[in-house]
């Protein structure tokens, strides 16, 4: 969906979004512009953030939906797809602030890594632009890892993809850390001193921050 891959790593801000011109209405935000060749664009964003969209033909009042079939090339869906790409870009732009990461907990964790250390990720590989790497400021070694993994490489009856970090911590720890919840042998990394920590709440933003700052200071 064009509106997931636009708002993929964005935080809406509500108090712009009624500047922008979005009405307020039974739990939800609503804006409607008007295209060219008479189609109309509503956007919708729920109370947690969510947006979604979709065109209507304003002469026979039913949804148009070519624009959204990919193998529809034609130079009239195209330029609907592109006028209501820019529209969602503009929207992104004024309204929402973008995030470095997906989930809440991983951008939580993200803020608290910056204003401690003053260090913001790194995302280094191009086959995986997601995977970002906090770095020591003095010998630029890692010390943490923030990924985007299917949960079946932690759990293998689990599916759907998670936001995890990587740190270091003292070896003679792993072997109790592991038995709690959300604590995992370390994903390609060395798992006598590194572990994986899901990022889905089940520990929170201090536990969490409390083995970053003790990965922070294996680096130094």
């Amino acid at each position: 969906m064009m509106e997931t891959e636009i708002f993929q790593k964005c935080k809406v801000n509500f108090k712009k979004l009624l500047e922008y011109g979005f009405t307020y209405e039974s739990h939800l935000y609503h804006y409607s512009t008007v295209l060219t060749n008479h189609f109309r664009a509503d956007i919708v964003i729920t109370e947690d953030g969510t947006l979604s969209g979709a065109i209507y033909d304003l002469t026979t009042g039913e949804e148009y939906t070519n624009f959204r079939v990919k193998n529809q090339t034609g130079p009239f869906v195209s330029s609907i797809r592109e006028e209501y790409r820019n529209i969602l870009e503009k929207i992104r732009i004024s309204c929402f602030t973008t995030q470095y990461f997906i989930s809440n907990q991983a951008n939580r964790i993200t803020s608290l890594i910056m204003q401690k250390f003053d260090i913001h990720p790194d995302f280094p590989w191009k086959i995986s632009p997601e995977f970002g790497v906090f770095r020591n400021k003095g010998n630029k070694k890692w010390f943490a890892l923030l990924m985007n993994i299917d949960r079946d490489k932690l759990e293998k009856s689990s599916t759907g993809m998670i936001e995890v970090i990587n740190v270091k911590v003292n070896q003679n720890k792993v072997s109790l850390l592991l038995k709690k919840k959300g604590i995992f042998p370390a994903y390609h990394m060395n798992k006598k001193n590194w572990i994986t920590i899901a990022l889905d709440d089940s520990l929170s933003d201090q536990e969490i921050f409390s083995y970053i700052e003790e990965s922070y200071d294996y680096t130094e």
